[in-house]
C-alpha cells in the first residue's frame, strides 16, 4: 500500500526521538565527552520486507583511559522493501575516571545514528546457474548522527560505501567512508575522519557461525586515531533469535585496549507476510 512505507518511515524517526530523549534524560548532566568509540564494519545482510532485528551487545571495555560498561550496544534494523533497510545504531555505558580500575560514576552515551542502508546491486540474480555458491554486492549505508546529550550540539552525519563478497561458506564486506559527530560541547571541536574495515564471517554449520572485524579510524580532527579487530562466534538458537559472543583488542592511542560483549539478536515481523 503507498501508504505502508511512510507509516514506517514516520514509526522510525519517532522511535529515534524516544531514544535520543531517554538517553538525554538517562544522562543529564553527568555525561562527559570522551573519544569516539571504535568503528564497527557493516554487512550487506539487510533484513527482510517488515522484519525488524534488534541487536543488543552488553559486556566490560577497558577504554582508552578508562573502564565502561555497555549496557548495551545496540543496533535496530528494519528491512523496509527487499533492498532497502532502515537502522537505529548507538550505545549507553557507564564510565568511570581515568587511571582507576573499575571505578564507574558517570554515563558516557554514544550519539545516535540513524541510517538507511541502500543494496545497490547484487551479481547472485544474474549467476543462477553459478553452482559454486559465489556472489558480489555493493551498497551503501548513510544518515545522520544525532546528539542525545544536553551539552552536545549540532547533527553530523555519517556514509559508507560497502563492497561484498561472498564464496561457499566466506562473506567479506570491506567498508569505508567518513563521519562528522555532533560537538561534544559548545568549547569542544566536532570529531570528524575517515574510516574504514572488513566484517568476516564463515558459516561453520547452519546455526554456527564465526565473525571477525577490522577496523580503524583516520580522525581530521585532533582526536587520536583508532585501529582494532574483534573475533568472536554467533549462534543461531532459532529462526528468531541468535545469541553471540565477541572480543575486541586495540592498538593504537584512541581505540579501545580490551572489550568482552555476550550479544542477544531476536527479530520479529512487523508487517508483510
Amino acid at each position: 500500500m503507498p501508504g505502508t512505507s511512510w507509516d514506517i518511515v514516520r514509526r522510525m524517526r519517532q522511535a529515534a526521538a524516544v531514544a535520543v530523549m531517554a538517553v538525554s534524560l538517562a544522562s543529564g548532566g553527568w555525561a562527559v565527552a570522551r573519544p569516539r568509540p571504535h568503528f564497527e564494519p557493516t554487512d550487506l545482510d539487510l533484513e527482510d520486507t517488515g522484519i525488524v532485528e534488534l541487536d543488543l551487545q552488553f559486556g566490560m571495555v577497558r577504554g582508552p583511559d578508562a573502564w565502561r560498561t555497555v549496557i548495551p550496544d545496540f543496533e535496530l534494523d528494519l528491512g523496509l522493501t527487499p533492498n532497502v533497510e532502515l537502522g537505529l545504531d548507538g550505545a549507553y555505558a557507564i564510565e568511570g575516571r581515568a587511571g582507576e580500575t573499575f571505578s564507574f560514576d558517570h554515563p558516557a552515551p554514544d550519539s545516535l545514528w540513524a541510517s538507511v542502508k541502500v543494496g545497490l546491486w547484487d551479481s547472485r540474480e544474474e549467476r543462477v546457474a553459478d553452482t559454486a555458491g559465489t556472489a558480489w554486492a555493493l551498497g551503501v549505508a548513510v544518515g545522520p548522527k544525532l546528539p542525545v546529550t544536553a551539552a552536545a550540539r549540532g547533527v553530523g552525519f555519517e556514509a559508507l560505501a560497502l563492497l561484498g563478497r561472498s564464496a561457499r561458506r566466506a562473506h567479506v564486506v570491506l567498508n569505508a567512508g567518513g563521519f562528522f559527530e555532533p560537538r561534544p560541547d559548545v568549547t569542544t571541536a566536532r570529531p570528524a575522519g575517515f574510516e574504514g574495515g572488513v566484517d568476516l564471517s564463515w558459516d561453520a554449520t547452519e546455526r554456527l557461525h564465526l565473525v571477525a572485524e577490522v577496523a580503524g579510524v583516520r580522525f581530521l580532527s585532533a582526536d587520536p586515531h583508532q585501529a582494532a579487530v574483534t573475533a568472536g562466534a554467533s549462534w543461531s538458537m532459532t529462526d528468531a533469535v541468535d545469541v553471540s559472543l565477541v572480543a575486541l583488542a586495540g592498538f593504537t592511542r584512541g581505540a579501545d585496549r580490551a572489550a568482552v560483549l555476550v550479544g542477544l539478536a531476536p527479530k520479529l515481523r512487523l508487517f508483510g507476510s
